[in-house]
C-alpha cells in the first residue's frame, strides 16, 4: 500500500513513521509512506496556506488551492482511482474503528490530509475528499496525530507488516471482543501471581481460559460489542 500524508508540519510525521512496525514495513516491506509539506503546493512567495474566513469569525481557514494541488500530485500515476481513498482528518468524520481500518487496509492508496486552525475551505471536502475520519468526540490542534493513528492501525492489518499474523487476529475488536489478560515472567511478582492454568502446558485448557476471560472482560467493559452480534 501507498500512503501519502499532507501537512504544514511534516516534521511531526517524519520521525514516528521511521520507528517500530511502521519503519520495518517500509524497509523493503509492503508499505510505502510519503510525507508532503502543504506549503510546497502554495504558489505565492510566502507559501501561504490559510486566510481569514469569509463572513468573519475567529481563527483562520486553510485555503483550497494548496490542497487541490497536493491531492492532484499524490494521485499522479494511480492506475485504478477506485482503489484510492482521500481522507480528511476531522472531528466531524466517521469515527475510526477496527472495521473501518479493515476496509481501508485492502485499498491500494490512501491520501491523508491533515488540517489545522478552523479547518479547511469547504470546497476541499466537495472536490478532493472521499472520506472524512475522526478519532472521537474531541478536538486536536491538527490532523497529524490522528493521521498517524490511521497509518498505524491500518498498516498492521496489511499482510506482511506484523511478523505474527495471529497477534493481529487476537487483538481487541478483531472479533467484536476485547483481548483478555496477558502474563509473562516472572511467575510471581510482589505477591501477584500468574494463573496456574497458563503454566499447565494444557494448550486446549489455555485456549478455553482465554476465550472465557475475553468474554468476561468484554461484558464488564464494553458489553455493547457482544450485543452487536447477539453474543
Amino acid at each position: 500500500m501507498l500512503m501519502d500524508l499532507v501537512s504544514i508540519f511534516p516534521q511531526m510525521l517524519d520521525e514516528p513513521l521511521k520507528a517500530g512496525v511502521l519503519g520495518r514495513a517500509q524497509d523493503g516491506g509492503p508499505l510505502q509512506v510519503r510525507v508532503h509539506d502543504l506549503r510546497d503546493f502554495a504558489r505565492d512567495r510566502h507559501r501561504v496556506t490559510d486566510e481569514p474566513p469569509y463572513g468573519g469569525g475567529p481563527g483562520m481557514v486553510m485555503k483550497p488551492e494548496p490542497f487541490f494541488r497536493a491531492v492532484e500530485h499524490c494521485l499522479e500515476g494511480d492506475r485504478d482511482p477506485s482503489r484510492t481513498r482521500v481522507l480528511l482528518m476531522t472531528p466531524q468524520g466517521r469515527k475510526l474503528s477496527h472495521r473501518l481500518c479493515q476496509e481501508m487496509s485492502i485499498e491500494d492508496h490512501l491520501v491523508i490530509l491533515c488540517p489545522r486552525y478552523e479547518g479547511v475551505d469547504e470546497r476541499v471536502r466537495q472536490w478532493a475528499v472521499t472520506h472524512e475520519v475522526s478519532l472521537g468526540d474531541f478536538v486536536l490542534s491538527g490532523g497529524e496525530i490522528a493521521a498517524l493513528a490511521v497509518v498505524d492501525a491500518v498498516a498492521r492489518l496489511i499482510p506482511g507488516v506484523v511478523g505474527d499474523p495471529e497477534s493481529v487476529a487476537d487483538d481487541s475488536f478483531a472479533g467484536d471482543r476485547l483481548e483478555g489478560p496477558q502474563y509473562t515472567r516472572p511467575r510471581e511478582y510482589r505477591g501477584l501471581g500468574v494463573p496456574d492454568i497458563l503454566c499447565s502446558g494444557d494448550h486446549g485448557a489455555v485456549d478455553r481460559w482465554r476465550v472465557c476471560q475475553s468474554r468476561k472482560r468484554t461484558e464488564m467493559r464494553r458489553p455493547e460489542l457482544l450485543c452487536r452480534r447477539g453474543r
